[in-house]
Formats: C-alpha cells, sequence, structure tokens
C-alpha cells in the first residue's frame, strides 16, 4: 500500500481526490435536482414530500447518503486545505497573475467557501427540521380512477405516527389517504424570506463560477483529455452545469416567493 500513500501524498494525488469527489458531487447535483423539481407541481406538496419519504427510507439511498455527506466534506475541507499549501509554498504572487487565469479558476477557493457555507444553512433549513425538527403532517385523499386529488389536509401541530408515510385505502370511494410529514410547508415558510431567497440565489451563482471552471479542470485532472471530447466536456460543463442546474435550483425559492 506504500505506492498507493504515495501517490495520494504527491502534488498530483491530492488533485485527484479532489477531482474524483468533485465530479461525483456533480452527479449528485442532477439526481437532487430532478428531486426537487416535484416542488413545482401543483398537488399541494403530495408529490416532492412523498419523494422526501423515498429518498430518506430506501436501503440503497440512504447508503449513497453517507457516502455523499462524507464527499461534501471532504472534498471542500481538502480544497481549503490545498489552498493554503498552495498559498504557503508560493506567499508572494506571480508579477502577472492578475492576467492569468479565469476569474473562477482564481477563486476557486472562496466560491467554495460560500457554497460550503450554504450547505450549513440548507441543511439546518430542511435536512435538521426533517430528521430532528417538529414538522407538521399532511393528509391527502387522492382518487385512484381519476388520480385527481380530492382533498388535502394539514394535521393538527400535536399529530405524529411511527412511520414516515402512512397510506390507506377506501375501497367503496376509490380512493387512498397517504399521511407524511409536510416538508413542502416547510419550503413554503422558508422562502417566503425575500433575505433567504437572495442568500439562495446568490449561493447558486457562487456554485455556477464554482462548476464553470471545477467541472472541466477534473476531467483535465484525471487525464481525460481528448481533442475530439474534450469541447464537449467543457459545452456540457458551462451550458450544463454552470448555468442550467444553478438556475434551476435558484429558480425554486423565487418561485416560492413569487408564489
Amino acid at each position: 500500500m506504500s505506492w498507493l500513500t504515495k501517490t495520494l501524498n504527491s502534488s498530483i494525488g491530492k488533485k485527484v481526490l479532489m477531482a474524483l469527489t468533485g465530479l461525483f458531487l456533480c452527479t449528485f447535483l442532477i439526481i437532487h435536482l430532478i428531486g426537487n423539481l416535484q416542488l413545482f407541481k401543483d398537488d399541494g406538496g403530495y408529490a416532492f414530500n412523498t419523494y422526501t419519504v423515498f429518498m430518506t427510507t430506501n436501503p440503497l439511498i440512504k447508503t449513497v447518503s453517507y457516502l455523499l455527506y462524507t464527499s461534501i466534506l471532504f472534498h471542500a475541507f481538502w480544497g481549503i486545505y490545498l489552498e493554503f499549501q498552495n498559498r504557503k509554498a508560493r506567499p508572494t504572487s506571480y508579477a502577472m497573475s492578475k492576467n492569468q487565469g479565469s476569474f473562477a479558476s482564481k477563486k476557486m477557493a472562496i466560491l467554495g467557501t460560500i457554497v460550503l457555507v450554504y450547505l450549513a444553512v440548507h441543511m439546518g433549513d430542511f435536512w435538521y427540521e426533517y430528521k430532528f425538527g417538529h414538522l407538521p403532517y399532511v393528509s391527502y385523499t387522492e382518487n385512484l380512477t381519476s388520480g385527481e386529488m380530492s382533498s388535502i389536509e394539514s394535521l393538527s401541530s400535536d399529530y405524529t405516527q411511527e412511520v414516515k408515510i402512512l397510506e390507506t385505502f377506501n375501497e367503496a370511494e376509490g380512493s387512498k389517504t397517504t399521511v407524511v410529514k409536510d416538508l413542502y410547508a416547510e419550503a413554503e415558510e422558508s422562502f417566503s424570506n425575500p433575505l433567504l431567497v437572495l442568500f439562495y440565489v446568490l449561493s447558486m451563482a457562487a456554485l455556477g463560477f464554482h462548476l464553470l471552471h471545477g467541472f472541466q479542470s477534473g476531467f483535465q485532472t484525471l487525464g481525460l483529455n481528448h481533442p475530439k471530447y474534450t469541447p464537449l466536456v467543457k459545452k456540457l460543463g458551462t451550458w450544463i452545469f454552470a448555468i442550467l442546474i444553478p438556475l434551476a435550483f435558484a429558480a425554486i425559492p423565487v418561485y416560492f416567493l413569487i408564489k
């Protein structure tokens, strides 16, 4: 294992770890966005609340989540460590540094720190509240024939249940009633605050700039450069990860604020 230790302790080895964790987090962004787009459905939060139950109860998803949390923390603090090492090795900036590299490439550490602060706020507002807070429950009654929601009822604040989702069927009426924690209501309440919405939007701008350089840099670090494929990687990094994904995430709090 000495070769592995030497590799990971080398300059390129440290960058490879950053690249691997960064690209893994990029794949997570796509999955997380697909789930969060359920917030735009006009169903009183049914799709989003049931999606949340799936994400917190499926054994495979829960296992991947622990890997995700570890990767986020490692990527963030490893990036700060590498930046510190770089500054320590080169305390004086190069004479022409202001003309070298893009804004995103020169501010990766700052942009990453902003994203880390955003994640802490976001996890506190939603993950912590869902796991340990006292969210209200909501009851959805769905007509099984038409698929329409016949009633949505917020339950009393003292209501609780042993399971995360409780489904009961009424064969006579052809309906299904689903009772779940109302994380959708938490989103509505949180994003009614203009300052929090502004913070989320600015954080997504920072994420966009971070990914603008980070996505293609990750492929470059791993040696995956090719005249035929590198332009495609740059386009994906720019249009999908640096623009579309952050813009879609930013649209969610803006949507609730306007709504």
